[in-house]
């Protein structure tokens, strides 16, 4: 393949010849000195890849190749850290060593829709794909036997351009596969390289790309083979498609092919592991395997059951996948007809009673046919036992077997070094083997105040650099007017009080909330004494008009002369700006509807760098908040009429006669002490309960290992 055959042209010099290897290894990514290798290697081309190893090795030149390679500063870097990379990939880690008797005896396989792992494979959209990057990352570090399986998504989710009117437009642009972290698939015994499907009256193609995340491999589906029929070379290409069609094709190939994929590697996992209805098909192909192995139907579903575990995320009905029985028909071939089955047999394992008798409930189906189910915070967890109660008729709600598992993020990726390094001075540096000990970070005190408030001051001074490049960046591009400038954060203010709101726009997230009294807005982030400035950043989903609208409201409102530049919308939101927003902004804002925000993580991100949470007791926060850590937004009893109103005034009391006040209390030397106290209670409580590592524990003990002991002799029912 020339994918394969241009990376491997690259002529590096013999003394630092594994620099290909560990740039096509993300563990470089949350490693702070594997990025320093590359860094000091060429640091404007660092920049200009946009950070990414691969492209900067494809487009270094010999010369700086040689000289590197002859500089001993550099050499001692890159020996230190081959020599951490190598003992990470080959060592067992403490918590699932050899010693630990509660180590799962085989590979987990998880499925996922999308993976935020690095901006330069972008095949993410919003949290769900960072959460399962997260894990990704998380069981590599703790040596957590996993291997997962998604989509490659050439095209991607889309970049995001805002005219001068705040309207949202959409740039897909087509990976180039020689700049990005990934290889063609290794496949054993000869087996591959394309994976067969039959989808509705045509044959199929799938490729495989290996993505190799520290120790666990992530394995990504491509349909854009020559093989294939036109439209099916496009069904891999953008992230969530609106069409439902294309939809129920997509989800088709994610479980089928996904499941192929890991038997032609001779992979049989002990448990498999669905994130979200969109990889509920896996189960589909496992059934049809044990039926060919000759089971009875109420056999082949309970030894499916058996080893599965569904995870969902979704509060409200909307956001489920419900399939039209007219359109499941087109593809009876796929569904129903390797199980043996009839139509109607077919229909009862995704039916919601009672509801759309004439729909394809593809959680209600998950449910179903998993062992182990869970939602992802414990109010979510009520919610979603209300929401399902319906399949477990004969139980009390109490009774349902939904677990709650709440989110975690990943520590190395999110909390800045600087953050990690005074903790490891003046607590311990047994920070990362500890980082889900309450009793290490009760330790906060121990750091001065003046210490931390001159980290967090740097952090956010790194952030409005952030901003300035991106909008110097776009103007000398000559796309966008000059008077977009001050809504893309020119005129932001280091040193002012700093609200970040940055996530998936969205009617129910209430980006509009704070925007309730325009005035009265003004008033209180132009005070002279103590001025205010908000940054937002999120995408609208294409076929959202909606979200759209909102968006442009935002974005006209940072247009305001009357807010100063104190309001800045900046566009395209990815990784790498929210690594910089979670860092660097002082508070953070939630504004979910009450119970329609099954968890949230970037609040999670924001509190372990000391950033301060202001939000709706929904989703995490609900958990989360002790009355010392944070502020929250309202009333959790107030009616669904009220709430905006009664929220909007709360937010705005809370920032005109606390958090403005607090944040500009300072002593002689400018430190705002009592700021601090909170600072640290947020880093001391919720970074030990709501770190990945303690999420994969939960996971561990809770789903994987009781799903493992009832597997019927230890089989998948694989190849």
């Amino acid at each position: 393949m020339n994918v394969e055959y241009e990376k491997e042209s690259l002529k590096l010099p013999t003394r630092i010849n594994r620099l290909f290897e560990l740039a096509n290894n993300l563990w470089w990514s949350w490693h702070e000195e594997g990025r320093q290798v590359f860094r000091s290697l060429d640091y404007p081309l660092w920049r200009t890849s946009g950070h990414n190893p691969v492209k900067e090795l494809r487009t270094i030149s010999q010369e700086k190749l040689e000289v590197a390679a002859r500089d001993p500063a550099f050499l001692e870097l890159y020996d230190s850290v081959m020599q951490k990379f190598d003992d990470e990939m080959t060592k067992s880690h403490e918590w699932c060593g050899q010693t630990n008797p509660d180590k799962p005896s085989g590979q987990i396989a998880y499925f996922s829709a999308e993976y935020a792992i690095h901006h330069s494979l972008p095949i993410y959209a919003g949290g769900l794909g960072v959460l399962a990057g997260d894990i990704c990352k998380e069981c590599s570090d703790r040596g957590l036997p996993l291997v997962a399986v998604g989509f490659m998504y050439p095209q991607g989710y889309f970049r995001q351009r805002i005219s001068a009117e705040g309207e949202q437009q959409e740039d897909y642009q087509q990976l180039d596969f020689n700049d990005a972290p990934i290889t063609p698939c290794a496949w054993p015994f000869g087996c591959g390289p394309l994976i067969p499907i039959e989808l509705g009256d045509r044959l199929l193609y799938v490729r495989v790309w290996q993505v190799h995340v520290g120790r666990v491999n992530l394995y990504l589906l491509d349909t854009n083979v020559e093989e294939n029929h036109p439209s099916d070379r496009a069904l891999s290409a953008r992230l969530y498609t609106a069409d439902q069609e294309e939809r129920l094709r997509q989800l088709i190939v994610l479980g089928v092919g996904g499941a192929r994929t890991l038997r032609e590697l001779h992979i049989e996992p002990i448990v498999w592991h669905a994130n979200e209805d969109h990889t509920a098909f896996m189960m589909l192909e496992r059934l049809r395997l044990e039926r060919l192995k000759g089971s009875s139907m109420e056999t082949a579903i309970e030894n499916v059951r058996q080893c599965t575990v569904f995870t969902t995320h979704t509060p409200v009905p909307a956001g489920h996948h419900v399939f039209h029985l007219q359109l499941l028909d087109r593809y009876a071939r796929n569904l129903w007809e390797p199980l043996g089955i009839s139509r109607e047999e077919f229909v009862k394992l995704g039916q919601f009673p009672g509801l759309e008798p004439d729909r394809f409930n593809l959680t209600a189906f998950a449910f179903r046919l998993s062992s182990h189910s869970n939602a992802v915070s414990k109010l979510h967890g009520e919610v979603t036992k209300r929401m399902w109660h319906v399949l477990w008729s004969s139980k009390n709600p109490q009774e349902i077997p939904i677990l709650s598992i709440t989110n975690g993020v990943h520590l190395p990726s999110w909390q800045a070094p600087e953050i990690r390094e005074l903790c490891e001075k003046y607590i311990s540096p047994e920070l990362l083997q500890k980082q889900d000990n309450a009793e290490y970070w009760s330790c906060m005190d121990a750091i001065p105040n003046e210490a931390l408030w001159l980290t967090r001051k740097k952090l956010k001074e790194r952030l409005m650099m952030t901003i300035q490049d991106r909008a110097q960046r776009r103007w000398t591009q000559g796309t966008v007017a000059t008077q977009q400038l001050t809504a893309m954060g020119t005129l932001l203010d280091p040193y002012a009080l700093t609200i970040g709101y940055a996530r998936r726009f969205t009617e129910y997230k209430r980006p509009y909330l704070l925007l309730t009294d325009i005035e009265r807005l003004k008033r209180i982030i132009t005070d002279q004494e103590r001025p205010i400035q908000i940054i937002f950043a999120g995408k609208s989903h294409p076929a959202d008009y909606q979200s759209k609208q909102l968006l442009k409201r935002v974005y006209q409102t940072a247009l305001d002369r009357g807010f100063q530049g104190r309001i800045a919308f900046i566009e395209d939101y990815d990784l790498n700006l929210a690594r910089d927003l979670v860092r660097g902004v002082d508070v953070w804002l939630n504004t979910p509807k009450r119970l329609q925000e099954a968890s949230g993580t970037s609040g999670m991100k924001a509190s372990m760098n000391g950033v301060i949470n202001l939000s709706v007791l929904d989703g995490w926060w609900a958990e989360g908040f002790n009355g010392k850590n944070g502020w929250a937004i309202g009333d959790f009893q107030v009616s669904r009429e009220e709430e905006d109103r009664t929220d909007a005034e709360s937010l705005y009391s809370l920032l005109e006669k606390q958090i403005a006040p607090l944040y500009y209390k300072r002593d002689r030397i400018g430190v705002p002490h009592e700021w601090i106290k909170i600072v640290k209670e947020a880093i001391k409580t919720i970074t030990p309960a709501f770190s990945a590592c303690m999420m994969m524990k939960e996971y561990t003990q809770q789903m994987y290992l009781p799903a493992a002991k009832q597997q019927p002799n230890n089989q998948n029912g694989g190849k």
